[in-house]
Formats: structure tokens, sequence, C-alpha cells
């Protein structure tokens, strides 16, 4: 009895404890119920509610009820600290019988920014498709601001599991992310740079769409002035095609001196498929760019090369005709190389291949107190051509021979991290150095900047009607999406996050398979112990307890 009274009073105290002081306990080996630092502090901000419709409920597959649990339990970890202001419900976007009232929810979900998905399903040898929409509408101060997440994500390669696992691993972030663009009042500013050439505001359109969710995006001629960068987090200097003065180059350099964030997307050779049209070839060359000597002093050096791999998107291309019309197959096109990261860091996990269009090598320069990361790489088997390259399409008529191919893993974007030096120490006078209206530094605050070889990164293309946009990443060849805007947008976002959110992309949960070959062995001796061990187990019982009865009342 003492022992029962004891029991209830420490259960009793632990719950007058728990009602002062919060605490929760991950067991996990990978801490995957425990949610960063950022997110807390996010969460514990909330001064409105923020409701979440999951349209994840229904009849699904296994996988599919994984991935709503996944969902549940993570929003249940949110709500541990947001408490009342953040509120959820699972939806079953099929659950009206009525088609046209179904269809119309459909409708309103898509304009909601909501991807379906169609499910095969085969039930009693009859097979159907059902529309499913595994995403999320996050809403806040009574549904004034909508932001949408896709929560299934997907990829070009790797297993349906690995899928799943991607999915569940950017649940933290994704989540947290739309919180974020929800509440945030004060949006930073960013631009990009015109001047030299640049991709102007129709093929930069896509990308920008997606900025303003979380940024303030502006378009900046420099033109030489000292301060016209000052009010920007960060810049982006995408594809120019003619040589900056020193003048621009000077101000961009005390920008990063300053602490101001750099996203350089740029072209060492002049190439493109405008200059392949009509003819079977044609010359590239160096751009010039009058930007060497800067990248060099910050770490990096983009080469006089292109880069020809094996891993790469096809292009249309004309075989042959038929009748009167022409007959076009896709080819291979070696000067398109995919990129699939090879590295866990939060701008570069779980992202999609990411195409590259004429892309340069680039080699990174010892530069004391600078961090390099390569973020993306051509594959094990590439190419190096050097200066001038002959771009032809007759490589495509021929099987290429692999042993050709030998220069593995050269980098094509890079991430530098530290304090940079700057281009200008002991090259300007001392009037200039010593003028506070400048206030000239020649060596930088911690600072970050991404180094990309290849403009087109963040190019979107056109489409055949006047002005209408394709989106940044989307093949319309292939039909398949490439992981380009969701690098470009993650870059931007590593670069301007304060608050370590970004981080959480960097979360990895353990993928625990079977050993699918093992369960093909052993399949008949585990069902024979599954079936035969239980039937035993309470034979054994009863006999045992037979006769300790028998023993016990024996006279």
């Amino acid at each position: 009895m003492f022992q029962l009274f004891l029991s209830l009073g420490i259960v009793i105290f632990i719950n007058i404890i728990s009602t002062f002081v919060f605490t929760r306990f991950d067991l996990t080996s990978e801490k995957r119920y425990t949610l960063s630092p950022a997110t807390k502090d996010l969460l514990k901000k909330l001064d409105d509610v923020v409701y979440v419709r999951v349209y994840l409920d229904g009849d699904f597959p296994a996988a599919f009820k994984r991935l709503k649990n996944a969902s549940k339990e993570m929003l249940d970890e949110f709500r541990a600290y947001a408490g009342d202001n953040l509120q959820y419900e699972f939806i079953n976007p099929n659950a009206n019988n009525d088609p046209k009232e179904r269809d119309k929810l459909y409708k309103q979900l898509m304009e909601d920014g909501l991807q379906p998905t169609d499910l095969n399903t085969n039930e009693k040898g009859s097979k159907s498709v059902q529309r499913i929409f595994p995403a999320a509408l996050f809403t806040y101060k009574s549904n004034v601001r909508k932001f949408p997440v896709q929560i299934l994500q997907t990829r070009l390669i790797g297993s349906p599991e690995e899928l799943l696992n991607n999915s569940i691993e950017a649940l933290e972030y994704q989540f947290a992310k739309a919180i974020k663009q929800l509440t945030v009042i004060n949006k930073p500013k960013i631009a990009f740079i015109d001047g030299q050439g640049e991709l102007d505001t129709l093929t930069t359109y896509d990308i920008s769409r997606y900025l303003e969710d979380f940024y303030v995006v502006d378009r900046v001629t420099i033109d030489g002035q000292i301060h016209s960068l000052k009010d920007y987090k960060a810049i982006i200097i995408a594809k120019p095609d003619s040589a900056f003065n020193e003048k621009d180059k000077f101000v961009i350099d005390q920008y990063i001196m300053h602490g101001g964030k750099v996203l350089w997307l740029l072209d060492r050779m002049r190439a493109s498929m405008d200059s392949l049209n009509g003819k079977p070839q044609t010359v590239s060359i160096d751009m010039n760019l009058n930007l060497e000597d800067q990248l060099f002093h910050y770490g990096v050096k983009i080469n006089p090369t292109l880069i020809q791999d094996l891993s790469c998107a096809p292009i249309p291309v004309i075989t042959g005709r038929i009748g009167s019309r022409d007959k076009t197959e896709l080819e291979p096109w070696y000067y398109y190389p995919l990129s699939f990261p090879i590295i866990n860091h939060p701008i570069v996990n779980n992202l999609n291949g990411v195409k590259f269009e004429f892309a340069s090598t680039i080699d990174t320069v010892r530069v004391p107190d600078v961090r390099k990361t390569v973020l993306l790489s051509s594959s094990e088997f590439a190419k190096v051509l050097y200066t001038p390259v002959l771009i032809s399409l007759n490589i495509m008529r021929d099987k290429p021979d692999p042993k050709l191919y030998t220069d593995r893993f050269k980098p094509l974007a890079v991430l530098l991290e530290g304090e940079f030096t700057s281009n200008y120490k002991n090259r300007i006078p001392k009037t200039i150095a010593q003028d506070s209206a400048i206030d000239y530094k020649a060596r930088s605050v911690p600072n970050k900047m991404i180094v990309v070889s290849d403009g087109d990164i963040i190019r979107n293309h056109l489409g055949k009607q006047r002005g209408s946009i394709i989106p940044l990443g989307y093949d319309i060849s292939t039909k398949q999406t490439y992981g380009n805007r969701d690098f470009i947008l993650n870059s931007i976002d590593y670069l301007c996050d304060d608050s370590g959110l970004i981080t959480v992309r960097s979360k990895e949960l353990k993928l625990r398979l079977l050993d699918t070959n093992k369960v093909d062995d052993e399949r008949t001796k585990w069902q024979l112990i599954n079936l035969i061990a239980p039937a035993l187990f309470i034979i054994l019982f009863g006999v045992i307890r037979n006769y300790l009865r028998k023993r016990k009342y024996a006279v």
C-alpha cells in the first residue's frame, strides 16, 4: 500500500513541476523530433493564429499514410511551442461525391498554389487513378495571407523510399519557412544588377516572382555611385555580357567589405544555342568580363573552359523526315550538364538535379580566412575543353567514348565564407582611402558569397506566345523540372538569413530499409515462424499453467 501511495505522489509531483518547467525528451538517434532554435524562436514570437490545412487525409497507401503521420507529428511539435497560435486540420479533397464540387475544390487549390499528384491504385484487379494534393496551405490573421507548401518532394533520381524520406526531412524547414513568410513585416531588399548586358526582367521574371515572397526585389544600375548598393542585403549579378569598369567593380568590392552578399552567375565563355541556328557549328571564346582579378582576391577563378558531361540534359534534334514533316528526337547535349548534389549542405540538401548551359570550370584559390565549399560539380564522367572551343551538333551522331570523359567532379558552383580582402588594397590613393564619405575598408566583416560558372542557371525561357514565361528549371522537351529555382532560392536564403533557419535543411533522417534480397530468400521461413510460434507459445503456456495448478491443489 505504501508503494502505491508513493508512486501516486511521485506522479502528482512530476505533473505539478511540469506545469512550471517545460521540457521535451527526444530519444531518437538523429533527433528527428527536436526543433532547431531558430524554429522555436519563430514559433514563440507568433502574435496571431497560423492555421494549416493539410490535404493528406483519405484512403492512401502506407507510404502516404507515413507522410501524413509525419506531418501531424511535426505540427504537434510546432504547437508545443506556438500554443494556440498554431491550429491545423487534415482534409480529404476527394471526400465530396459530387464531381462538380470536387473539381471546383481542385481548381481552388491549384489557384492557391497547391500542385496535384495522380496516384495509381490497383484494387481487386481494377486499376484507377486518384488525384491527390500532398500539400498544405498556411494562412495567417484570418486568411488575410496565404502560403502553399508542397509536402511531397520530387527528384529526378532516387527510390520511392528515398523520396518519401526526403519529404519528411524537409517538413520542419518547409513549415517554418511558410510561417516566416507569413509573419515577416519588413522584407529585406535585394537587387539585380544592370548595366553590363545582364539578363532582363523578362528572362528573370519567374525567379523574381518567387523571391518577392520573402524579399523586396529591385534592379539597380551602379553607374559608379558609391552608395548605390548600401540599402540591399544581397545583389545578383546574372549573366553579364560586357566588361565591368573599375568604378563599378570598386563599388561592388566595398559593398562586400561592408557585409553585402553577392550571388555571382557568370559566363566565362561566349556560347549559346542561338549561335547554332541554321548552322551545325560555332566557336566559343572568352567573354572577358574584367572580373578575374576581383574574384581571384576573394578565392576563386572561373576558367576559360567549357564542360562536356555524360550526365546531361537532352535537346530535340531533327533526325529525318516523315512525309512532309520533320522527325524530331531527343539526343543528349553534352554541353548541358546536370549536376546532382553530393554533399549535405543547407543550400543543396535534397535538391533535384540542376541544369547548366555551357558551364565553365571553377578553381578555388588559397586565400587566408576564406572557406570554400563546392556546392555543385560535374559528374565523374566529364571532359574539359579549353578556349577557343568548337561547338558542333555533330557530337550527337556517335556514341561517346567514356575513356575520354575522365575529368571528375569539376566545381561549377562554390560558396565562399570568411573575411575577404579588398581587390583594391594598396592600389588606391590615400585621398580615396581616407575619405569618410567613401568609408573604404581593406578587409571585410565576416561575410559570404556564391560564385556560379553559368548565368543561364537563373534564366527562364520564353514561350512561343508573346510574353509567355516558362517556369525556371522546366524543360519543355522532356517535361522534367530541374532544381534551378530551388537552388537560387536556397542560395539567396543562405546569404541573407540571419536567424539560422536555413540550416534546418541539412537535417538528415536515416533511412532504415529491409534487405529486399534477404526478405525474398527467407520469406517462407519467417512466415512459418510468425504463424506457428505464437500458437506454440500459447500451448506451452497452457501446459505449464495446468501442471502448476495440478501440483498446487494435489492432495
